[in-house]
């Protein structure tokens, strides 16, 4: 009986110049901002009257696989007709208007607060986009065997992360992950580690877990107290006493480029005490896989931080990682206010923002100080430039500026 071979998937040129020209202009339109391209060709500073001087970072908001995400989602759209139901297996990036933007053009999603959708109706030849933060292996075996066609958008940085940890696990080295298990990069660089038989992976989201590991590695301990610390941030049938005998380091790609050299630093002494400097080759591997447009954000902000400011406004989606570390950054520094668009500023003596250690909104009373005052500026990689030309006016508007003679809407 012959064995019947299941085609590969099929793959869409979705790059083709009629596509791509109309998608750019769509893009452009709900996306550009003529003011902020104003403000960054003069220095990225921004005088509208004596009372105000408004700094933005040199390098902020969309990085370049985020655009080439939105461009594929968008040109698929363009590809099929109206008629024709495209679904996305979650948020595209982590920024709500865009995601509504997906939404509003018919794209189904799969999963997420406002699914709807549902995978196991899925049929053959049905196309599926993958976001930009990739998918575990096992989702997409699943949407596979069902004969979808993928418009895939992962950002090449991911996949960079994913190729280093499916060598670790070739090679019988257990891959520690420096980022946050929940996100679904995080899950997706994961499910990699484990694609060869034996393979194994553990998730590290602080210093504090950091240490924790390194403790074990040197003295070991309580074997189902480290399993249950870590429940959810480690692979099926991890064993702290034999797989951490081998060991390599990667990471989300927008965690601060600091800690992960940090955990690093930390897991390297730990192995090299425990297995002696001479065979450390054989037991602890590193690989640098930071995004640069994360660690560009990064350091344009350090650098912004060094100006005289009074505040600094960070624009993004909550549940951002790359967003949530330039708050964080700022935090350390200097009054902060992380907001997901200017409607959040809804006066000069109230702004709605998000709390990242309690992880919710909350209210702050009397944040724009009257008289003069500079306002610091950035965003993550997943927010547009009009949400950051919508908080530059809406500064204008709570300090009684009328931008005349810049760039309209």
């Amino acid at each position: 009986m012959a064995i019947q071979m299941q085609a590969p998937p099929q793959k869409l040129n979705l790059r083709r110049p009629e596509i791509m020209s109309a998608v750019q202009a769509q893009v452009l339109s709900h996306y550009r901002s003529e003011l902020v391209e104003f403000i960054r060709a003069n220095g990225n500073v921004l005088r509208p009257a004596p009372n105000l001087t408004i700094r933005l970072a040199k390098e902020f908001g969309f990085c370049y696989g985020v655009e080439r995400a939105i461009d594929l989602a968008y040109a698929a759209r363009k590809s099929f007709p109206p008629e024709q139901p495209l679904y996305i297996l979650g948020e595209i990036i982590h920024n709500p208007e865009v995601n509504d933007q997906i939404r509003d053009m018919g794209i189904k999603f799969l999963s997420g607060k406002e699914k709807n959708a549902d995978m196991e109706d899925l049929q053959r030849g049905d196309v599926v986009i993958i976001p930009a933060f990739g998918t575990e292996v096992a989702t997409r075996a699943r949407l596979e065997e069902k004969g979808c066609v993928f418009v895939d958008t992962t950002c090449g940085d991911v996949m960079s992360v994913w190729k280093r940890v499916r060598q670790y696990s070739r090679e019988s080295v257990t891959s520690i992950i420096h980022g946050k298990a929940w996100h679904e990069e995080t899950k997706a660089t994961s499910s990699q580690a484990t694609g060869t038989a034996g393979g194994h992976y553990l998730v590290v989201f602080t210093l504090e877990e950091t240490d924790y590991v390194c403790h074990y590695i040197l003295n070991g301990g309580d074997k189902q107290e480290f399993l249950e610390k870590f429940k959810g941030a480690l692979s099926d049938g991890f064993d702290p006493d034999v797989h951490l005998k081998a060991i390599g380091v990667a990471n989300q790609t927008t965690m601060l480029r600091g800690e992960t050299e940090e955990v690093q630093r930390r897991f390297r002494n730990a192995m090299e005490r425990r297995f002696g400097h001479e065979n450390l080759e054989q037991h602890f591997r590193f690989f640098d896989t930071i995004c640069g447009a994360t660690q560009d954000r990064q350091d344009a902000l350090e650098k912004l931080l060094r100006e005289p400011l009074d505040l600094l406004l960070v624009i993004g989606g909550y549940n951002s990682s790359n967003t949530s570390h330039l708050a964080e950054m700022g935090e350390a520094k200097l009054l902060t206010f992380f907001i997901k668009n200017a409607s959040k500023m809804a006066s000069q003596k109230l702004i709605q923002h998000y709390d990242q250690h309690k992880r919710s909104e909350v209210e702050t009373q009397d944040w724009l100080p009257d008289g003069n005052v500079t306002v610091g500026i950035t965003a993550g990689a997943s927010c547009p430039n009009n949400l950051i030309e919508d908080t530059i006016r809406r500064l204008c508007e709570l300090k009684g500026i009328t931008l005349a003679g810049l760039p309209a809407r």
